[in-house]
């Protein structure tokens, strides 16, 4: 009844004399009887549930009974009343003369509404977040989640999900610093537990590029010194002094990569972070194993271009005179391969062609880098092309070139490629910075040999079957190209568009 009640009567009787709750009950059924006809009798009430059980608290004093009445009711507002007002009919209880007033009638749907609003307010206060998102912080989000995945194994060492199947992978100190690189859209990292460095390290590094990514401390110097007894190791990578590679940020992350230097550089230091920096910031060649393995399939030579004002970027541009592919941007930084042209002049061909083309190694930005006009490499490149005019124009300084020319978004890289009919394509990271450029011709080598998995593909050519499987393999999120050519399948994992769809 008390869920379907609508009042509540509450009454209080006193009794001149000791009694019992079965007594105030008689009395209340007893001395109703008939008085308000058959309609509003108390028992028929209730039977036909129409009114509650009866509910009697009685106290004893001194030889004196009081205590509270309270019935619970399904009329209406006038039949409750009246049925409430009988109750102080009552004369007596037991043996005892008797007193009994009504002292409240409660809406119980009222104090249901009361308790609904207390309830609200409470939520109101505590069950709601406050903070609201910005448009980048939703978008950050959502693509983190897309970015980010767990981390695999490979033999029992904790790994991104690309170490199995890559030609080039980072060796870091711990799990969490594969997740942080993984946060970064790196997912060729495998970490290796602790100074005690696994046999299973010997046969990934055999036949692979390896960069060694290392803390800031005494502990990557002992890691690095054992991972060059177990395995093979062909660049070093350390983070800044006293910080762990988990804690970079991404911008510091893509840094160290850049400046890392080839193994040799600090084998049997005692002291491998002060052999970097008695380097200089000045490049030093690949190693042969490295060199080796850099000769495209199809045979044509590369040529590497490093330039002391950005230490450990590689920048290839091949002999037929296509695009530079910039290594040192996020992809070739973290383990790319370099070679270098027999001739030796491999960094004014490099530098030259990429003035000529207006192409720029995407990480020649950099406030702190200043990369001089190289007259001689200007030079060569006009004597092979038989230009007599080109000796006396000047060729722009990389960095400005860079920063009039970097955008920050997808459709800025469309534009820049596509809009402006370069013939080229471009690797994006997840922060839409450039990672690699190459002739669109070389889209599928470029792809296929990258070794950090791009983010988005702008290609200003034609997009094939070829170039998109290779595309979906990667992990690769965006890719949009001038045209489309016939497909037999589409990867569902990788939207496709023109940049004709992008621009609307």
């Amino acid at each position: 009844m008390e869920d379907t009640a609508k009042y509540l009567i509450h009454a209080t009787f006193t009794a001149d004399g000791v009694v019992e709750r079965s007594d105030v009950v008689g009395a209340i059924f007893g001395q109703t009887e008939g008085l308000l006809g058959e309609e509003l009798d108390l028992r028929e009430l209730q039977q036909s549930s129409k009114v509650g059980r009866i509910d009697v608290e009685v106290d004893v004093t001194r030889g004196q009974a009081e205590g509270t009445i309270t019935i619970a009711s399904g009329l209406d507002r006038v039949a409750t009343a009246t049925l409430a007002a009988s109750l102080e009919t009552l004369t007596r209880i037991g043996p005892c003369q008797a007193r009994c007033e009504v002292s409240d009638i409660e809406d119980v749907r009222a104090a249901k509404r009361r308790r609904v609003v207390e309830r609200a307010k409470e939520l109101l206060n505590t069950a709601f977040d406050d903070s609201v998102m910005s448009s980048d912080e939703i978008l950050q989000e959502v693509r983190e989640h897309v970015r980010v995945e767990d981390v695999t194994e490979y033999e029992g060492l904790p790994a991104g999900p690309r170490v199995a199947d890559s030609d080039a992978i980072i060796v870091v100190e711990g799990r969490s610093d594969v997740l942080q690189l993984l946060k970064y859209g790196i997912k060729n990292a495998v970490a290796v537990e602790g100074t005690n460095v696994p046999e299973v390290i010997a046969d990934l590094t055999a036949e692979r590029t390896v960069t060694a990514f290392l803390d800031g401390d005494r502990g990557g110097d002992l890691i690095l010194r054992e991972l060059a007894d177990v395995g093979d190791v062909d660049y070093v990578a350390l983070a800044p002094e006293d910080k762990s590679v988990e804690d970079l940020a991404h911008h510091e992350v893509f840094e160290a990569l850049r400046e890392k230097v080839p193994y040799a550089t600090v084998a049997g230091a005692s002291d491998p972070r002060a052999a970097v920096a008695a380097t200089d910031g000045s490049a030093t060649p690949a190693p042969e194993s490295a060199n080796a393995d850099a000769t495209p399939s199809d045979g044509r030579a590369e040529a590497t271009s490093e330039t002391a004002a950005t230490p450990g970027v590689e920048s290839t541009v091949e002999s037929n005179g296509g695009a530079a592919d910039d290594g040192g941007s996020g992809a070739n930084a973290a383990g790319g391969r370099a070679t270098t042209s027999p001739g030796g002049d491999a960094d004014a061909d490099a530098v030259s062609a990429d003035a000529d083309a207006g192409t720029v190694p995407d990480d020649a930005g950099a406030d702190d880098e200043q990369v001089p006009a190289d007259t001689d490499a200007s030079d060569s490149q006009t004597a092979r092309d038989g230009d007599a005019d080109a000796s006396d124009e000047t060729p722009v300084p990389p960095e400005e070139a860079a920063d009039a020319e970097s955008p920050t978004s997808l459709r800025g890289h469309v534009s820049a490629v596509v809009g402006e009919h370069t013939g080229t394509v471009r690797l994006l990271d997840g922060e839409y910075a450039v990672q690699a450029d190459a002739s669109a011709a070389d889209a599928f080598e470029l792809l296929r040999d990258a070794a950090v998995d791009p983010h988005a593909v702008v290609l200003d050519g034609e997009l094939d079957q070829k170039v998109l499987d290779v595309a979906a393999q990667r992990g690769v999120d965006h890719v949009v190209a001038a045209e489309l050519g016939d497909f037999v399948k589409r990867p569902t994992s990788v939207r496709v568009r023109t940049a004709a769809d992008l621009a609307v």
